[in-house]
């Protein structure tokens, strides 16, 4: 069995069904971009994946846990970042990365935080509220939070919209090297990020 496995998930938003069937699989390692026209499902579907919204119908499991069943595999196994700011705005920086990591059970130090900081280029605004940080900032910051190494798999929707060339460069760098050793699912309209992250696409 696949780490991830995703099967005929079924959605229905106000008697239309936006997921007629959805199905892929992921391993470790492997990049999955999820792409079709507006309107098909592609955030509903991660909203899914993340156990942020319910499916209808289907299966998904995460290490052959039934996530459908055991809704707490999917905070312990997925990071997720919606296309809305999903960050605490009177909190730190730093303590956005504390508070969410204490909600999955598990802790993280200082070097790990100032890693990952560092990488995404917000080592400096560790003690600034995010309420004072720039809309890029803020997605950078989100995507910091999600690709930290104690997630086991993540979720990502447009997760570049907002940056500008530099950063959207160095986010895709980062994502890429997530890719190597775990799942990531990917929303995004750009075919240049999905050929950078050498992305198997999958079609609603």
């Amino acid at each position: 069995m696949s780490f991830i496995e995703v099967r005929d998930i079924h959605k229905n938003y106000r008697r239309r069904e936006v997921l007629r069937g959805a199905s892929f699989y992921a391993e470790h390692g492997e990049c999955i971009g999820i792409v079709g026209a507006n309107g098909c499902g592609k955030s509903t579907l991660l909203g899914i994946l993340s156990g942020s919204s319910k499916a209808e119908s289907g299966h998904i499991f995460y290490d052959n846990h039934d996530a459908m069943k055991e809704r707490g595999t999917f905070l312990r196994y997925t990071g997720f970042v919606p296309q809305d700011n999903p960050l605490l705005s009177h909190l730190s920086v730093y303590d956005n990365l504390r508070f969410w990591y204490c909600e999955t059970g598990r802790r993280i130090d200082d070097d790990m935080a100032g890693g990952i900081l560092s990488r995404f280029g917000l080592d400096a605004y560790r003690s600034y509220d995010v309420s004072k940080l720039s809309g890029g900032m803020k997605r950078r910051l989100a995507l910091a939070r999600a690709l930290l190494a104690v997630s086991d798999a993540v979720a990502l929707d447009e997760p570049f919209t907002g940056l500008d060339e530099e950063n959207r460069r160095r986010a895709v760098l980062c994502v890429a090297a997530a890719a190597e050793t775990k799942p990531v699912i990917l929303v995004t309209h750009d075919r240049t990020e999905l050929n950078l992250l050498r992305a198997n696409i999958v079609n609603l």
